[in-house]
């Protein structure tokens, strides 16, 4: 169990780990829970995502959180829901509700098709929105982080007939965190000590369908090079065991660098939707607070193909402006909402900023007040200092600017000492803000 709890806490970090720059849907659309959707072997809890414009016949995407967290939290803290806002696919959200909130990808159970652990339980959430909502079973689809990048590894080794891909953010191969003790800790996986051939990769995952001969889903692997949880010798084992079972060669087709410090390769394939895609982060730990990912998973998937409602985003730069804030709302002319998802010792914080005022506010600080105990420990769509008490949090580039009636989406993670409300007492370049 020391270990265990050395895992989860050291799995904190990837609550951190804003795939992308997270914003929660500008639509009537919600996140809901669903109970009764079949067999759930681990009391698993259940939560989709129906944007308010679906695609005909839409893909479906599961998204997998990691060690602490739940489904709402990695809806709110990833752009996997806004992304199928644009792009008319639904989302399943599964929350593991064992003690530290892992998935099992350690237990013979969950190592099988036809799981008696959590693989079932999330396939059965599968199931139910194929046959309530008509979504297409051939473009079925996972992501996850950390312990969810392990789930997804699983996933794909355990149901090859009810998934297309999977995108693993930070996870080890198929079989690699097995153990028989009882535990969900293997120390050996974790350290990256565990290499095997190609071959033996493979065969672990083959052996968990006997007699499997369809199709085999894609993989993307993204991994950071100094990653001390999981650590990163498991990206290359992880390319070893899909380019094997996949039955494609183990040189990259295709090598690039699609951003400063990121190694992109791809096997079997050039294009985006390569058989396995793998990508290396330079100098970043078991976190990847970088812009982009999210979006690189939906692209590997062709799930960007659809006529989305709007525009998609650019990519947007992480750099704040050179220039400070210049036009302050009008005297009460902006409302703050602010939505909070907590756990024992951290929480992540949503919050919204309206211009409720009849003018543009160009560059933008908002001021507020942190309980007492907290302390900013990431963030995404501001920059933020202090990390406790007054903080002021100020526009990058991409957002500085919000018209009269629009809003922008801002949020943070932080620890805390047993207070977890919502901050207070908003200010937008110094004029007090109502609350919502």
């Amino acid at each position: 169990m020391n270990k265990l709890r050395r895992w989860v806490v050291a799995a904190l970090a990837a609550t951190g780990l804003a795939l992308v720059a997270p914003a929660l849907p500008a639509s009537a659309a919600s996140l809901q829970e669903v109970t009764g959707f079949g067999a759930n072997p681990t009391n698993l809890r259940m939560h989709l995502y129906v944007p308010d414009r679906v695609a005909a016949n839409p893909a479906l995407l599961v998204a997998v959180h990691y060690c602490t967290g739940t489904g709402p939290a990695f809806f709110s803290g990833t752009e996997f829901a806004s992304l199928a806002d644009q792009y008319g696919f639904l989302v399943v959200y599964p929350s593991a509700t064992r003690s530290g909130q892992c998935f099992d990808v350690s237990t013979p159970g969950a190592l099988k098709h036809d799981s008696t652990s959590d693989p079932a339980g999330i396939v059965s959430m599968v199931r139910y929105v194929q046959q309530r909502y008509g979504t297409d079973p051939s473009r079925t689809f996972v992501s996850g982080a950390s312990s969810g990048a392990m789930a997804t590894n699983v996933l794909l080794g355990d149901y090859p007939d009810v998934f297309a891909a999977g995108s693993a953010f930070m996870g080890v191969p198929f079989g690699c965190f097995a153990t028989t003790d009882g535990s969900l800790w293997n120390s050996a996986c974790a350290n990256g000590q565990v290499s095997k051939t190609p071959q033996a990769w493979g065969d672990l995952v083959r052996a968990a369908y006997p007699g499997y001969t369809g199709r085999r889903p894609r993989m993307q692997v993204v991994h950071g090079t100094t990653d001390a949880t999981l650590q990163y010798p498991n990206f290359a084992e992880q390319i070893k065991q899909w380019t094997n079972v996949l039955g494609v060669s183990q040189t990259p087709v295709l090598t690039d660098s699609p951003r400063s410090g990121w190694t992109r390769t791809r096997y079997g394939s050039s294009a985006v939707t390569a058989p396995v895609e793998g990508i290396s982060v330079a100098g970043v730990g078991h976190s990847l607070p970088l812009s982009g990912m999210a979006r690189l998973a939906i692209e590997f998937f062709g799930l960007d193909t659809t006529t989305p409602t709007t525009p998609p985003p650019t990519t947007p730069p992480t750099t704040p402006p050179t220039t400070p804030p210049t036009t302050p709302p009008a005297g009460g002319a902006c409302r703050v909402s602010t939505t909070v998802s907590g756990w024992n010792t951290g929480l992540t914080s949503q919050v919204t900023i309206a211009n409720t005022g009849s003018a543009a506010v160009n560059g933008w600080s908002l001021g507020f007040t942190l309980p007492a105990g907290q302390t900013i420990t990431s963030g995404w769509n501001a920059t933020y200092a202090p990390t406790s008490g007054q903080v002021t949090a100020r526009n990058v580039t991409y957002n500085g600017t919000i018209a009269a009636g629009s809003s922008v989406s801002i949020g943070f993670q932080a620890n805390h000492t047993g207070n977890s409300a919502a901050p207070s007492s908003f200010t937008l370049n110094g004029a007090a803000c109502s609350t919502a």
